[in-house]
């Protein structure tokens, strides 16, 4: 596996690198070697930044790899960079393929996680600063979907510049570069790929990280193995929540993985941890059916989506539409208030006295951890942003006063995890991540003989 050895020479990484300076590094490498790389804006983002790809190579196969389709997730923007980097090192790398590297397709998004990217990386502080788009805004999720009575046709600039690049490249692979918060390793592919799912488990293994062996992000998704699942589909979705009665989604649009499906193109996501924890890949059975553990967890999760909405709904009417902060809110209220039930009703169907295993309920039960964190900052920032411009509504005050406090509550329940708590290095995240999408290349050329 001579991918696992380039993506062992990651070097030390102690921050992540924001907009700025993720441009600058790729504009550097191809003033440098003008003759190796291909600079080529693609489009421009909603705020005015430049979106802009890198090619380098030569060949028959096209690999496209964009980082910034969740702009909290900034793992894949050192992939891009030591990816561009190798690329133009090393003339061996370079050949049988194209490489198609946008560094960041969401600036606008990545700016406003700018704040936690130098540290300290503790969770309370990476989740005081965060920011998630609302669905329909995230360039991952605003492709176009038309299924049954889901339309959504709102294409963003930045998904319509990928959607153009895709179009135009056909690729043979493409990796779209996500990581997760707090857990284990786990992928999503689009479709089974013969050796795939056990070169994925040598590379996560090879840096000594855990599988995610709990409950995964979504109960839609299939598992192609442990911790390996087919590409989650907004078609799945839609089906799974019309079979449990529940209102369909209509709120954003389908993924850049469906889009290039169209072409013939395997897609990857390797979701990554910046922290790990001992229960998240031990199968061990606890005391608790899974049965209740669903039905406790979606109690818990009610209550603390209530609390963020009945302040979001006193202070709605003194924040600006023109804050992704309030608009991300606005958008995830609701949707997340559907979960309980979600997960109430998938109670009902499974077995009462199967027992959940300590990895299920260490996941689940911090996935309301993260939600509340998540979008509970988001509400904090959105409103004392408003104060800090010196011209909020009285109202406003109270407001922020009663969600910081219940805010302070949560984290420091949360801090109570630090000691056990293990911050994975961030190159080794990098080379996880950078292993994958080139075993992904390796694995569909070995199908294809």
């Amino acid at each position: 596996m001579h991918y696992l050895e380039r993506a062992r020479r990651v070097p030390d990484l102690t921050y992540f690198p924001g907009v700025d300076e993720i441009n600058t590094r790729l504009d550097d490498l191809a003033a440098r070697h003008p003759d190796l790389v291909t600079r080529r804006r693609i489009g421009t983002s909603r705020l005015g930044d430049s979106i802009t790809m890198y090619s380098i190579g030569d060949g028959p196969d096209q690999a496209l790899v964009y980082a910034g389709v969740h702009p909290n997730e900034p793992i894949g923007f050192w992939t891009a960079i030591q990816l561009a980097e190798d690329l133009c090192a090393d003339e061996q790398f370079r050949r049988g393929c194209r490489w198609n590297i946008i560094g960041c397709i969401d600036p606008d998004g990545t700016r406003l996680n700018e704040g936690w990217f130098d540290g300290p990386f503790t969770r309370i502080h990476c989740l005081e600063e965060f920011y998630r788009p609302a669905p329909a805004e995230q360039v991952e999720w605003s492709f176009p979907f038309q299924y049954k009575n889901a339309y959504f046709d709102q294409v963003m600039p930045e998904a319509f510049a990928l959607m153009r690049v895709i179009d135009e490249l056909k690729p043979t692979i493409a990796a779209s570069l996500h990581n997760t918060e707090l857990g284990g390793v786990y992928y999503y592919v689009t479709r089974e790929v013969g050796g795939f799912v056990e070169d994925l488990h040598v590379i996560a293994a090879s840096f000594g990280l855990p599988l995610d062996l709990g409950e995964p992000e979504t109960p839609v998704v299939k598992a192609l193995g442990p911790a390996v699942y087919e590409m989650i589909s907004a078609k799945a979705t839609y089906d799974y929540a019309e079979n449990l009665g529940l209102p369909t989604p209509n709120e954003s649009g389908g993924s850049s993985a469906a889009y290039a499906e169209r072409h013939g193109t395997v897609s990857l996501v390797a979701e990554l941890p910046y922290w790990t924890h001992p229960s998240i890949d031990d199968p061990s059975p606890t005391d608790l059916s899974y049965q209740q553990l669903l039905r406790e967890v979606a109690d818990e999760l009610e209550q603390n989506l209530r609390d963020i909405d009945e302040v979001f709904q006193d202070t709605r009417p003194y924040l600006s539409d023109d804050s992704q902060l309030v608009r991300a809110v606005a958008a995830f209220l609701p949707y997340l208030l559907r979960r309980p039930d979600r997960e109430r009703r998938r109670a009902e169907e499974v077995d009462p006295d199967r027992r959940a295993t300590v990895a299920e309920a260490f996941g689940l039960r911090d996935v309301n951890r993260s939600f509340r964190l998540r979008y509970g900052g988001m509400l904090v920032r959105a409103i004392e942003g408003e104060i800090a411009r010196g011209s909020a509504a009285a109202a406003l005050h109270p407001a922020a006063k009663r969600l910081r406090a219940v805010y302070r509550e949560w984290q420091h329940e949360a801090a109570s995890l630090d000691d056990e708590l293990h911050t994975v290095p961030i190159k080794d995240l990098v080379g996880v991540q950078y292993a994958a999408t080139l075993a992904l290349l390796d694995a569909v050329r070995r199908e294809a003989g």
